[in-house]
């Protein structure tokens, strides 16, 4: 199939040599030439402009946030540059606000639209094994099936509205931020009293929390590896912020995402602005003072 594919940083380049690796015609586009030159000698096509990445059957993006969205596809004009019928996939994290315009604007201008953000690092990218959400009309999403099935180990449906995708993204990750919050300031207490993280760590990820989210992260934080980042911290406090505003016009009630936010924030206040959301436990680390004790 001809397809395009805009937004290469990690997730994207993954996810887009996926389906060049699958034989797909694949027209990539980034803001920065060398993410798209590494897919160009994979066998992708790199476009000099958006639009030109957006001559397929089918478009997927993979854009960092809000604003990097609203700048290609509204401000940029590229909605308005994309032939009718054109359907775009949307694997970005965005705000419900963003994702219901965007469904608005793609049904005014006769394209379809699904949303289908993804759960999952890089390296899951890589391997195909996502868990991908996808929310929108019945037959753009048997459109698209083909190609989420080739980066995904198992598509997640959520209804014909798109935002619905995009909410359970949101809450899905303000669910992993709490884990990792949690262990951060558990392995801290542990560490006062004498026991190595190593060893509290392994334990909780190997008995009481022996999940992915427990285990990836609290590996990290034993290692005190917190670059380069799997899950950016940033991106772990835009996402804390866009559920906070989601629950806001719903009227739902989350005091833990308040928590969170300060806790987020107070980590990059302390130099993490490229670190890994493993990095909370280096900021519940110092707020205990662990290094002065010691």
């Amino acid at each position: 199939m001809k397809v395009g594919f805009i937004g290469l940083g990690a997730m994207g380049s993954a996810m887009a040599s996926n389906l060049v690796a699958a034989g797909h015609h694949v027209t990539v586009w980034n803001r920065s030439e060398a993410a798209a030159e590494k897919l160009a000698s994979l066998g992708a096509k790199a476009a000099s402009t958006p639009d030109r990445a957006a001559q397929g059957e089918v478009l997927h993006s993979m854009l960092a946030n809000d604003q990097a969205v609203r700048s290609v596809f509204l401000d940029g004009g590229l909605l308005d540059a994309m032939d009718p019928g054109t359907l775009h996939v949307n694997h970005a994290t965005i705000s419900v606000a963003l994702a219901r315009q965007l469904a608005e604007e793609h049904a005014r201008r006769g394209l379809g639209y699904v949303a289908a953000p993804v759960f999952g690092r890089p390296d899951v990218a890589a391997a195909g094994k996502l868990n991908m959400l996808v929310a929108g009309a019945p037959g753009a999403i048997e459109k698209a099936r083909p190609l989420l099935e080739t980066m995904a180990a198992r598509l997640w449906p959520m209804g014909e509205t798109p935002e619905r995708a995009n909410v359970v993204k949101l809450a899905g990750n303000f669910m992993i931020v709490s884990a990792i919050e949690s262990l951060a300031e558990a392995s801290v207490l542990a560490r006062a009293y004498g026991v190595s993280a190593v060893d509290f760590i392994e334990l909780m990820t190997s008995t009481l929390f022996a999940s992915p989210v427990y285990q990836g992260y609290g590996k990290a934080m034993a290692e005190e590896r917190f670059t380069p980042p799997g899950f950016a911290l940033p991106l772990g406090l835009k996402d804390v912020m866009l559920a906070q505003d989601a629950a806001q016009a719903e009227q739902v009630p989350m005091p833990l995402a308040g928590v969170l936010r300060e806790s987020l924030i107070e980590a990059l206040a302390d130099g993490a602005q490229e670190m890994d959301l493993a990095a909370l436990a280096r900021a519940s680390a110092r707020r205990a003072n662990l290094d002065r004790r010691a």
